[in-house]
């Protein structure tokens, strides 16, 4: 009778509802990777000086196989348009600008050391990990733009003056902080532990962003993680931010008037004295 009062107080247990178990596939011997971010929305008011966002997250391996991390972020995409100092009849003169498009307007690789010893070229081109990665490309077709009267060249015509261009890019976007690889920016904490720093400029763009969280191992992408950023205007610049882009001629004209109306405010000022 006391076995059996034991199973059934045994069966009684086993029945009680409780949290469900987190999954276990790398006892299975598949490697996993896990990762969060301490905030996932950033709130850019009047006085923002940029912020700095820590992903953190853990490798899950049975067979405790040597592994890499690699973090890519990327901001919403903004076509880039440039222009070249050419010389005419003895002056310097721009170019007919150039677009390139695809390029995101933010980009940060971080990974535990270079990119270039954690996989080989081909696997980091098809991934787009690193700067001289990205998928700054311009549309299939050969053609030329129209844009408020401007004639633009799209990328695809440039022919091998391309390569030049796209250096271009990457190198502006890198001196506004905008674009950033670092082979030493996931730093492991504690066996299979790791986190990662992202430093947001200023000038960072609004909008959706990703962080994709890639494991290697012996050269390869073996699990991935994704997790999303957004960033976000609040308060009077987000609402002259949404009045400027949804109305744009009202915008304008309010604009206008403000400036003529400060204009004459400033000058009965003055008259006055």
């Amino acid at each position: 009778m006391a076995a059996l009062a034991a199973l059934a107080a045994a069966a009684a247990v086993s029945a009680t509802p409780g949290p469900p178990l987190p999954p276990a596939p790398a006892a299975q011997g598949q490697p996993v990777v896990s990762a969060a971010l301490t905030d996932t929305t950033v709130q850019v008011k009047s006085d923002f000086r940029g912020a700095r966002i820590v992903l953190y997250g853990a490798v899950f391996d049975a067979a405790a196989r040597p592994s890499d991390v690699v973090v890519l972020v990327r901001g919403p995409e903004q076509p880039v348009r440039l222009t070249r100092k050419v010389k005419i009849a003895g002056l310097w003169l721009n170019s007919r600008p150039v677009v390139f498009r695809g390029a995101p307007g933010f980009y940060r690789a971080a990974s535990n050391r270079p990119l270039d010893d954690i996989a080989n070229f081909g696997v980091l081109r098809r991934l787009g990990a690193g700067v001289d990665h990205l998928p700054i490309n311009a549309p299939a077709e050969q053609h030329i733009e129209t844009r408020y009267g401007v004639r633009d060249v799209v990328v695809s015509s440039l022919g091998p003056d391309y390569y030049d261009w796209r250096r271009a890019v990457v190198r502006l976007k890198e001196k506004a902080g905008l674009y950033h690889e670092d082979g030493r920016g996931v730093r492991f904490v504690d066996r299979g532990l790791f986190r990662a720093e992202i430093a947001l400029p200023a000038d960072a763009p609004t909008g959706d962003y990703r962080a994709d969280i890639l494991l290697f191992q012996g050269g390869k992408p073996v699990a991935t993680r994704a997790r999303t950023l957004t960033v976000e205007k609040v308060g009077l610049e987000r609402a002259l931010y949404v009045w400027a882009h949804d109305r744009p001629w009202s915008y304008g004209l309010a604009a206008m008037a403000f400036a003529l109306a400060a204009g004459w405010a400033a000058s009965a000022a003055f008259r006055r004295d």
